[in-house]
């Protein structure tokens, strides 16, 4: 019988990696990845013949597509004494990350497209990852949102409450009523932190500001999500427009926006890998490693945001990677500023949790491939990102399963140097991370070349938008 070939099989590959079991849109399988010119050309089955090529042996491993963290802060400009993107972005190769989008509120905050525009500048030539950016919304100048150019970004961020590092904050009802209005008018993405202030404001006026950890949560209660979370429904009801809610906390909230979505809102939701890790408990004992914006909370909060993701209502994994020095985080509580790095840890510590919850590897891969790809590749226009599959950018990254390791601080990569993680013993561990067919970094020989990583710019917008 004649034997079956690829159509290409004579035709060189810039890369072959074979042996893995490979986590695609139509399912987990085992097969070969073939690149050529930065992008997938092939999936072939195991057994047929393959073209010469530079090889990778993934036997043991699952082959994932590169990661995408939709939710970083990497201080730049203004606040890299904290983080930077050379460190920022190479933590997140480690962790299998390789698209990362940025958070706006940096020094100066990026509140137009000039100041993105500014901030690329910057960027280029230092993000070992390819990146996009989240504009900030400027609650004085909500009508940026209706004219944003998505070649400069696709996505606004509002905050809705504030702390140590929020650039504005939008306090008025009819702020907020023009931004959604103006966001749907320009086909915007808002994405969300959703506290109402005012409910702190009135909390902090009548028992005032904690002087203990184990004070924290209550200081910042779930009842502040849960008002704001309605609110933001209210106004995605009433305009259309598209929101995501980022790090939902407390089972509360999550409920209120899965009724939201079966109703058919453009509504979703991101969980954190920090609030499916941590309690409030680990607060109190551990104290500002683990103080958030928005609080950690109880144990009942942890398990509804777990079913979140294993039912497939949240849609995506966020990192919320927000690094302080560890002289700014031991301030008294009242001063510490909220956040921790994360976007080396995300992806591993949640597949540490799948596997504790007997998730089967298999299902596990699916997970982290909907959550850190597809998800937010669809929800912020990232073409090529996020599938594996022909004509998709070559971006992988390869997990070693069932590999037992303990984290400490020696692993952090971020300019910090500390990780809540520390002393974790985790299940799994990313070995090999490639960028556009390019081995960028490996577990055994390190970081590869220089930092390449692309600004991904927006599709242009369509006439019936523009107009």
């Amino acid at each position: 019988m004649e034997q079956v070939k690829p159509v290409s099989a004579g035709r060189p590959a810039d890369l072959i990696v074979e042996g893995g079991r490979l986590v695609t849109p139509d399912g987990v399988r085992d097969a070969t990845v073939i690149v050529r010119d930065g992008r997938i050309a092939e999936l072939p089955a195991p057994g047929l013949p393959l073209p010469p090529g530079p090889r990778i042996d993934a036997r043991g491993h699952y082959v994932l597509p590169g990661l995408i963290d939709s939710h970083v802060h990497f201080r730049t400009p203004g606040l890299e004494y904290k983080e930077d993107w050379d460190h920022g972005s190479r933590a997140a190769l480690v962790g299998g990350v390789t698209t990362v989008v940025d958070m706006p509120n940096t020094r100066p905050p990026s509140l137009d497209e000039a100041a993105l525009l500014a901030k690329a500048d910057l960027v280029q030539g230092t993000s070992w990852t390819d990146y996009r950016f989240h504009m900030g919304a400027d609650p004085d100048r909500p009508e940026l949102l209706a004219e944003l150019d998505p070649r400069i970004a696709t996505s606004a961020k509002i905050f809705m409450a504030g702390h140590h590092t929020a650039p504005v904050v939008f306090r008025d009802d009819e702020q907020l009523r023009r931004a959604f209005a103006a966001a749907a008018r320009g086909g915007v993405r808002l994405v969300l932190h959703a506290e109402d202030q005012h409910v702190f404001d009135l909390l902090d006026a009548d028992a005032g500001i904690p002087d203990s950890y184990g004070q924290y949560e209550p200081h910042r209660p779930r009842s502040g999500g849960i008002v704001a979370v309605a609110q933001v429904i209210r106004l995605v009801r009433e305009y259309g427009t598209k929101a995501h809610i980022l790090h939902v906390s407390s089972a509360e909230e999550a409920d209120l926006l899965t009724a939201a979505a079966a109703e058919g809102l453009p509504l979703t939701f991101e969980v954190t890998g920090h609030h499916l890790s941590f309690t409030h408990d680990d607060t109190t004992r551990r104290g500002p490693r683990t103080r958030l914006s928005p609080a950690i909370r109880e144990c009942r909060d942890q398990k509804r945001l777990w079913r979140a993701v294993l039912n497939g209502e949240a849609a995506t994994l966020g990192s919320d990677h927000a690094p302080h020095t560890v002289e700014e985080k031991n301030r008294p509580p009242a001063e510490a500023p909220p956040g921790l790095p994360g976007v080396q840890e995300l992806a591993t510590g949640v597949w540490t949790g799948l596997l504790t919850r007997r998730t089967h590897p298999d299902e596990a891969a699916a997970h982290l491939a909907r959550l850190m790809g597809e998800g937010p590749a669809r929800l912020f226009d990232l073409p090529g990102k996020g599938r594996l599959e022909p004509g998709a950018d070559a971006d992988l990254a390869l997990l070693d399963p069932s590999a037992r390791w303990q984290f400490s601080a020696r692993d952090v990569r971020s300019l910090c140097g500390w990780s809540a993680y520390e002393g974790w013993t985790f299940t799994g561990r990313f070995t090999t991370t490639v960028l556009a067919g390019r081995v960028r970094w490996d577990i055994r020989t390190g970081f590869t070349g220089r930092p390449e990583g692309r600004w991904l710019r927006g599709s242009a917008r369509p006439l019936e938008v523009a107009r």
